[in-house]
């Protein structure tokens, strides 16, 4: 037997009648095939009702494992529900391994303690979602990174805002984060930023930190301030609007393309001492390019990342999970439905559900990061 996925999607703000209706469309998407897992989303409005609401879902689907959070807004099915909304996903995967588990993090002294994290020996990825008001996620994926090094972790920091909801089994969680370790599933990870890069390949030659104090052995600043007047109008006009920087995660490829670059904002500049701080941490020898961001290029950007993506898919996509910034849908792309359509387009149809996120999950090279006007997704082959 082969995966399969199937969606339910309730656009309206009815509570619990919102998550019966779209785990209803989710088992009749799964045609009798059992639920291994399920992933639950809830709009603000109905997130309010995610106990009463999970029971409807377990009623409907009986899941093996359940995992969801409160939401801004949901998607499924090519439309996106930026404001409320239920989607209830639910996959059928034979032979896998579903192991759910629960985080919470907490201070001993003056250090940050984590418990629940699993062992991810075998895993092939990792779903995770994240209460963004009481659980610092940067450690946990540097945790990840080290100990488990090429074990994509893919998610969102849930959007429905404090008490965001988080749901495991039938329970309906305080805080804390929420995910499943994957085992036999073949989940493949993309990871879209938005960006595109512009201006010439650049070598941090010194800088501690976030703070890059030399690039291509002049002063940073200086060598920002030329690389951008380098630049032709239209993206000497992209970068007026909001200059980013993509750093190489990963220095031994030959080549460097769009999804090698970890794109991140400058944060501040000191001018007397001709230094730039970024919002991540670089090193000396590491290569950049500046990054510009708008519609267009977000739009770019998905469709190459979803087309060189598919080539690595073994078999035809059976369904996905889509991740994205709540700072995208309408108001970036000024249409309703982008990313979900853009998904549906690329996938065949491939059922995907998702919501709109308060941060998005994802890899770059072998290390996992936090994200900002992202989409991410965990795609499943048949």
């Amino acid at each position: 037997m082969s995966v399969r996925v199937a969606v339910g999607i309730a656009a309206d703000d009815a509570g619990i009648d919102s998550y019966a209706e779209a785990a209803s469309r989710a088992a009749l998407g799964l045609g009798g095939a059992p639920c291994d897992l399920a992933v639950v989303f809830g709009g603000v409005p109905n997130a309010r009702h995610a106990s009463e609401g999970v029971g409807a879902v377990q009623g409907r689907l009986n899941p093996g494992a359940l995992v969801g959070c409160g939401a801004q807004g949901v998607l499924g099915a090519g439309r996106e529900v930026e404001q409320g909304g239920v989607t209830v996903w639910g996959a059928s995967f034979p032979g896998a391994e579903i192991e759910p588990f629960a985080l919470e993090a907490a201070m001993v002294g003056d250090r940050l303690a984590l418990s629940g994290v699993p062992e991810l020996d075998g895993a092939d990825a990792v779903l995770l979602l994240v209460d963004p008001y009481t659980f610092p996620v940067e450690p946990l994926l540097s945790h990840v990174n080290d100990a488990w090094r090429g074990v994509p972790v893919i998610g969102g920091l849930a959007s429905a805002g404090p008490g965001a909801g988080l749901l495991l089994g039938d329970e309906a969680l305080e805080g804390g984060a929420v995910g499943i370790v994957l085992r036999g599933s073949r989940a493949l990870a993309f990871v879209s930023q938005g960006a595109r890069p512009v201006g010439p390949e650049m070598i941090v030659t010194g800088g501690e930190g976030n703070v890059i104090t030399e690039l291509a052995s002049r002063p940073a600043l200086e060598r920002l301030q030329e690389a951008i007047m380098e630049l032709d109008p239209s993206e000497q006009a992209l970068a007026a609007r909001g200059l980013l920087i993509g750093v190489v995660v990963d220095p031994n490829k030959p080549d460097y393309e769009r999804g090698d670059f970890l794109i991140r904002g400058i944060v501040g500049v000191d001018e007397e001492a001709g230094s730039l701080t970024v919002g991540t941490t670089v090193h000396v020898g590491q290569a950049m390019r500046l990054q510009v961001r708008d519609a267009m290029s977000a739009h770019e950007d998905l469709v190459e990342t979803l087309g060189s993506g598919l080539e690595r898919l073994p078999a035809p996509p059976a369904g996905a999970l889509l991740f994205t910034c709540n700072g995208r849908g309408s108001d970036m792309f000024g249409i309703p439905d982008h990313d979900a359509q853009a998904v549906a387009d690329a996938l065949s149809g491939a059922p995907t559900g998702g919501f709109f996120c308060a941060g998005e999950i994802g890899p770059v090279g072998d290390r996992s990061f936090v994200h900002g006007f992202t989409a991410t997704l965990a795609v499943f082959p048949e």
